[in-house]
């Protein structure tokens, strides 16, 4: 999936599940990774990250 995609994905994912919406998307990974699907294990890690960057720094 192309950067641009997976951006609009995480702003959609994260829109919709707030906080939740980055361990909604390691949840799929690992779902992706345990039917063998490495391809969309992948893509769900970068919607990951790109949700952790949208998140921002963890201010305590």
């Amino acid at each position: 999936m192309e950067a641009t995609k997976i951006s609009e994905y995480a702003r959609a994912l994260y829109s919709v599940h707030g906080d939740k919406a980055e361990a909604e998307a390691a949840q799929k990974a690992r779902e992706s990774e345990d039917a063998g699907n490495a391809p969309e294990a992948e893509t769900w890690r970068s919607i990951q990250r790109a949700i952790s960057q949208l998140r921002g720094p963890y201010v305590s």
